[in-house]
């Protein structure tokens, strides 16, 4: 066969694949073998799912009186089964590791499962051979600042994070993709912080910006944004099992979604996550509690509640604190403390005593266990919308009722529903100056006939939400 300048060329550039191929996994397994393995994201996950039924924390099913799931298991003697089942540092002299290698099926763990896969192998082996560090719970690790891990191309990362995500390519033999467009960079941002695509003025706006603060600009911008908020709360609304209705069988509608705009209004005012936790869980007990204090507090009642006529009311009062026991654990915790309502949790460090202590802290809300179909049920706390008091303080503090009709019944009438929050506030004329310090401005309605007098009417819904 006749070798052409461009048939060598050709197999000149296959060689280099298959090299340059076979080098990227020989670096990736090198690698892979060099760094540290962690025991609460690479180990347990693989003992949780083939060791824990016999080796865990039932009793009743634990064999050769081992258990994984505890610290000092591996560890420690276990009298006539025998010594320990791990030798830190040696896998080799480790009876666990023969065992989940044992070539024939009778005695090789996990027993009556299919064996572990030799990803699965390699980690427990590379696990003990680095001295087999174990770890608590990982909701009790306080977090630490890891180093940043040296990578081969220095040259890309532009901030520490690029520093993991090249390390992490580059251990799997991979290279970064090509950078995005700007374009598709401010749709990225903006979807991520919004959750809605930007719009074309905006796109064409940082586009045309040559600054090199340009997207730190756009991320300012969106920050800024009220979307921001409302795009933050998503999660944290699910997780605390946000809805503006009951649940069970009517799932009649009530009104939570004052709490809903607290959650919104706090991210987007970046209040301290500690403040944001203690005005959640117990905003209504603080010293002279705010009215935002005491909404936030309905954290503690967006559990479902019962309206149907042949429940024991008594009944669903536990269901409703277990609901908070359960949804608090669960949000600031980490822990799925709903477990250990009937027994000692199999995985989590809770007892049952424990759950019942907790229990006892959230089973004292003055609620009946039998609640309302279709409006909240109490106890409840009056919360206006802020434009609702806003627009009161301006109509109070700008003299709106003329005085050929300053009847003290019309005046003790406008200021008592005020204050009682009615639907419906009642001014005997809107001045230029009240109109300016309301926005959007306000709606026009048609006007209604109160003691012979025609006034206007100004319709607002202020809600009444369901407070701890």
């Amino acid at each position: 066969m006749r070798l052409t300048l461009r048939r060598v060329l050709l197999l000149f550039a296959v060689l280099a694949l298959v090299l340059g191929g076979s080098r990227s996994r020989e670096l990736s397994a090198a690698q892979s073998t060099a760094l540290p393995v962690e025991f609460n994201r690479d180990v347990r996950p693989i003992l949780s799912n083939a060791c824990f039924g016999c080796h865990g924390p039932n009793e009743s099913a634990r064999q050769a009186a081992l258990r994984l799931d505890l610290q000092a298991g591996p560890f420690e003697d276990r009298g006539r089964y025998g010594g320990p089942v791990i030798v830190r540092g040696n896998a080799a002299d480790s009876l666990l590791f023969h065992r989940i290698t044992d070539e024939d099926a009778r005695t090789r763990m996990p027993r009556g499962g299919g064996a572990l896969s030799d990803d699965e192998i390699a980690t427990i082996r590379r696990w003990i051979d680095q001295g087999a560090a174990w770890q608590t719970h990982w909701a009790f690790v306080p977090p630490e600042r890891p180093a940043r891990p040296p990578v081969a191309d220095s040259e890309w990362p532009r901030n520490p994070v690029d520093n993991f995500v090249l390390a992490r390519l580059e251990r799997d033999g991979l290279t970064p993709s090509d950078e995005a467009d700007r374009a598709t960079l401010l749709r990225r941002v903006t979807l991520d912080l919004t959750g809605v695509p930007p719009t074309l003025a905006e796109v064409a706006a940082f586009l045309n910006d040559d600054s090199p603060d340009a997207y730190e600009d756009a991320v300012d911008r969106l920050l800024a944004s009220p979307r921001y908020g409302e795009r933050m709360a998503v999660e944290w609304l699910d997780a605390a099992r946000y809805a503006d209705t009951n649940g069970y069988q009517t799932d009649g509608e009530r009104s939570m979604w004052r709490w809903r705009d607290w959650v919104i209004d706090a991210y987007n005012d970046n209040i301290p996550f500690d403040q944001f936790t203690i005005e959640q869980i117990a905003g209504d007990m603080l010293p002279n509690a705010t009215l935002d204090q005491r909404i936030a507090s309905a954290f503690n009642r967006n559990h479902s509640q019962n309206g149907e006529g042949g429940i024991v009311s008594d009944e669903f009062l536990v269901e409703y604190a277990v609901d908070r026991v359960s949804t608090t654990s669960t949000v600031w915790l980490g822990l799925t403390l709903g477990c250990a309502r009937c027994h000692d949790h199999k995985f989590d460090p809770i007892t049952q005593k424990e759950f019942f202590e907790v229990l006892a802290n959230f089973n004292n809300i003055p609620e009946r266990g039998k609640g309302f179909k279709y409006v909240n049920s109490p106890p409840l706390v009056t919360a206006p919308k802020v434009r609702s008091a806003e627009l009161a303080a301006a109509l109070v503090s700008s003299s709106v009722v003329p005085a050929k009709v300053t009847a003290p019944k019309v005046i003790t009438a406008f200021v008592a529903e005020i204050v009682a929050d009615v639907v419906v506030v009642l001014a005997v004329e809107i001045t230029p100056a009240v109109k300016a310090t309301v926005s959007p401005p306000l709606p026009s309605v048609t006007p209604p006939v109160f003691e012979n007098v025609v006034v206007p009417a100004i319709v607002f819904d202020p809600p009444r939400i369901e407070t701890a």
